[in-house]
């Protein structure tokens, strides 16, 4: 029987993901008079056509208007993804592929879109009402966002519990999204660049078509601790749809860091720090992570500024608001923006100062809500029901304490209203960016019209801002009050400090608000975010690719082009015309299944070892990391099995022979060092232990949790490296290891040593590991024989980056071989 998310794995097989019936104009001429299409040809040097970057997000970046029977459109200059040309160079063609705020007619659509490519370069996404509404209103809006913005669905009022049919919508919409994308895509040129959470799996399907498209993608909202996205029923499906991307964006390093966490907890993926860059290798792909919150349009704000509108309602407030210093709040109609707690903390400021009652004002403009329903209008009441409630306690006939103007409210009267405020309040309990502290310093600085209408003329510009800390705007405003918007009485002592605040105070802080504002606007945060894609792009055709995994687990596997699976027909061959073999097997991860809790060798392992050591014409080595009393105690039935412990410290040619230490005099008194700063770690986490072999101590993590003990881990590296760095050891990490050795012991120092001891030269080798350790094994291989030597056999179990020519896919492969060879005459 299928599990509730396997009925609808139709929706999820992309097998049968095809453009077979649609019309795709390429734009690569290999030849002259013969076009490409294949996105699996080889490297070309085609005719360039002009750059291309297709943008991608839920909404186009253009109004509609209905006059009877005919559409009007034109460009929403307040639509980020519209700001976001200016970032792109002349000659870049950008095309926008999202859904329209209107719906329009089946048979008006083909009209609409070639209207829309032709005159706007946009692609609409036309999706039915009822698909619309169980996927942006549905899954986005009611379950999606709350939970990105720390809400659990405990109660009814907190968002919808997770639906399957709303998670179909989702996938539905999303596989219509990237069937638009894929009309419009050449993917050996084009960048796509998603947009925001609405398209968190659409990854997955432009990879699972386009191996090599070069792919980014920003997400707008939070990301959640790993406390609240491991509640995700479908946590799985989305995390390896981001990771189908070649650049992820967060606004912050907090939402960078709690997808890190997930993508460490949930697939056991580490990240790497390097030259400035964080990235998370992924079958072979590094995917890279970029921190860097967007910015505004300053142009559009500073053209507002010179409209008459704009100038006229300014003298409108200037005469209104005579004599009164002026709080402002812009915010959406939305459980998040904490409208209802910045009122209370106005009310509290106007209680404990009593001097201010009758001075100050709190203008509340009110954008309309983006969804509705039962619990907006609920949000809408309470709102209403405090400002009543303090207004009455406070204000008089000619006196209101709090102002709310809702929405909609044009761009030039915000502006207006930005220009003539004293400090802007920003309290959202939780956000993911929030842009107004940055349009209010732009306009704060001032044009040369509203200085004369305000008196601002020849004076020093200034601003205060009181910012929410769980915003993503927070960390770029150093020169702001930031509060917890929950502490009201936090809140109202910061308005407070933001009316004692001296003047040369607040031309200070404004003039880094501006300096930042000013230099880091949407177009830089698109050249950044570009010029880091490229970057992350640059070796796509430096390696092979395909595709391994069913529906929304499917990703690609990059390696080098040498790279390939081993034959079993190849190795057959080369076992049975040769005479003189060297096989050497690692054990763990490599024999036997790294997540078996009995870590003894299978009858089976031990049958095929026996039947391999039988035949006077093999040499037979497990080169493991263990201790040899483990070794020697499990493998005893193997009696012309030669063993190499602890990573070669250890060497036993046969049963009957005695254990060998390495011929390098090895001192350890490092010993002593190492063991207490070890025993300190462990006693600090829960879950660690200490492994004493011979030549090595071994602190293993596998058990702790997985966040503090990778961060336990690698201050342990540091504190041994540094209190070892004059001893001859090595200090090192492994899978969920760290390590110290002497120097002069590794697996590759085994191979060497076992390839100038057999007494005639070895014309088939065979090495198979599975982890860092087994590639010094493959680099001396690589250093004893030529890359055309063909019996050498190098291979690495499981696909990934390797030193190793051949892969095998998992344990139970290498047995199956070693079996095959056992039996082979």
């Amino acid at each position: 029987m299928l599990s509730g998310r396997g009925s609808w794995f139709n929706l999820l097989n992309m097998d049968d993901y095809s453009i077979s019936d649609r019309t795709r104009i390429p734009r690569v001429v290999s030849v002259p008079g013969i076009i490409s299409d294949f996105e699996n040809a080889e490297p070309v040097s085609p005719i360039r056509s002009p750059e291309r970057r297709i943008v991608v997000s839920n909404l186009l970046p253009v109004k509609a208007f209905s006059s009877g029977r005919k559409w009007r459109f034109e460009w929403d200059r307040d639509a980020l993804v519209f700001q976001m040309k200016d970032g792109f160079s002349p000659d870049v063609e950008v095309v926008f592929v999202g859904c329209l705020r209107v719906e329009i007619d089946a048979l008006e659509q083909e009209e609409v879109s070639q209207i829309l490519f032709e005159n706007f370069r946009c692609v609409p996404t036309f999706l039915p009402s009822d698909l619309m509404n169980k996927y942006y209103h549905g899954f986005c809006k009611r379950y999606l966002w709350p939970l990105f913005h720390y809400m659990m669905p405990l109660l009814p009022t907190n968002g919808v519990k997770f639906d399957n049919d709303a998670w179909k919508s989702y996938v539905s919409a999303n596989k219509i999204f990237a069937d638009k994308v894929t009309e419009v895509l050449s993917p050996n040129e084009d960048s796509v660049w998603l947009h925001d959470y609405h398209l968190m799996i659409l990854p997955t399907f432009l990879r699972r078509k386009f191996h090599r498209v070069k792919l980014g993608f920003f997400l707008h909202s939070p990301f959640p601790s790993s406390e609240i996205y491991r509640t995700l029923p479908v946590r799985g499906e989305i995390l390896r749809a981001l990771l189908n991307c070649d650049l992820l964006g967060f606004h912050t390093f907090d939402y960078a860091r709690h997808f890190l966490s997930c993508c460490r907890r949930l697939l056991g993926l580490e990240h790497e720090s390097k030259r400035g860059y964080i990235g998370l290798e992924y079958f072979g792909r590094t995917v890279t992570i970029k921190i860097l919150p967007v910015g505004i349009h300053r142009e559009q704000i500073l053209s507002a500024m010179e409209m008459p509108e704009t100038v006229k309602k300014v003298h409108e407030l200037k005469d209104k608001y005579k004599g009164k210093i002026l709080f402002l709040g812009v915010d959406d109609l939305d459980i998040f923006k904490g409208i209802s707690l910045k009122f209370r903390a106005f009310g509290r400021f106007l209680e404990e100062n009593p001097m201010f009652r009758g001075n100050v004002v709190l203008v509340q403009i009110i954008n309309v809500a983006r969804s509705g329903g039962d619990d907006v209008k609920v949000l809408q009441d309470e709102i209403n029901g405090v400002a009543t409630g303090i207004n009455q306690m406070f204000g008089n006939r000619e006196y209101l304490p709090i102002v709310c103007v809702n929405g909609p409210v044009s761009f030039e009267h915000k502006v207006a209203y930005y220009s003539l405020s004293y400090c802007v309040v920003v309290t959202p309990v939780r956000d993911g960016m929030n842009l107004v502290p940055y349009k209010y310093t732009v306009c704060r600085q001032g044009s040369p019209d509203l200085d004369k209408v305000i008196g601002n003329q020849g004076c020093k510009k200034s601003s205060v801002i009181i910012v929410s800390e769980f915003i993503g705007c927070s960390p770029s405003l150093s020169g702001a009050i930031r509060v917890n918007p929950w502490d009201v009485d936090g809140v109202a002592d910061a308005m407070f400090l933001a009316i004692a605040m001296t003047d040369s105070e607040k031309e200070l802080r404004h003039e880094k608000h501006y300096k930042y504002v000013a230099s880091h606007d949407v177009a830089y945060w698109v050249r950044s975010f570009e010029q880091d894609l490229d970057r992350a792009c640059s070796g796509h055709y430096k390696k092979r690719c395909w595709g391994i995994g069913f529906g929304l687990n499917f990703r690609v596997v990059a390696l080098s082009p040498n790279f390939r699976k081993l034959s079993m027909e190849l190795i057959f061959s080369a076992y049975k015309t040769t005479s003189n073999r060297l096989i050497l097997l690692d054990y763990d991860g490599t024999m036997m299944p790294q997540d078996q809790v009995d870590k003894s060798p299978t009858p089976e392992v031990i049958s095929v070892l026996c039947s391999l050591c039988s035949n006077p014409n093999n040499t037979v080595f497990v080169v493991s990391g263990r201790g040899k009393d483990s070794l020697e105690k499990w493998f005893s039935q193997c009696n012309r099995l030669g063993l190499s412990a602890e990573h070669g410290y250890f060497t036993r040619w046969i049963e009957s022979s005695e254990w060998e230490p390495c011929s390098f005099t090895v001192d350890f008194d490092w010993k002593n060092i190492a063991l207490p700063v070890m025993e300190h770690y462990t006693e600090a986490t829960d879950g660690s232990f200490i492994e004493q072999k011979e030549s090595a101590l071994v602190w293993h993590y596998q058990e702790a949790d997985p966040d503090f003990g990778s961060w336990q881990a690698k201050q342990l590296l540091d504190h041994l490296e540094n209190v070892l760095a004059n001893d001859p050891v090595v200090v090192k990490s492994g899978q969920q290891i760290v390590e110290v050795k002497p120097q002069c012991v590794s697996k590759g120092m085994v191979v060497k040593d076992l390839l100038t001891s057999t007494r005639k030269a070895a014309d088939f080798v065979l090495c198979i590991g599975d982890d860092r350790s087994d590639e010094d094994m493959f680099e001396a291989l690589m250093d004893a024989y030529s890359p055309d030597s063909g019996n050498v056999f190098a291979c690495t179990v499981g696909q990934k980056p390797s030193m190793a020519k051949y892969y095998v896919d998992d344990t139970q492969e290498v047995i199956r071989m070693l079996q095959g060879l056992a039996t082979s005459k």
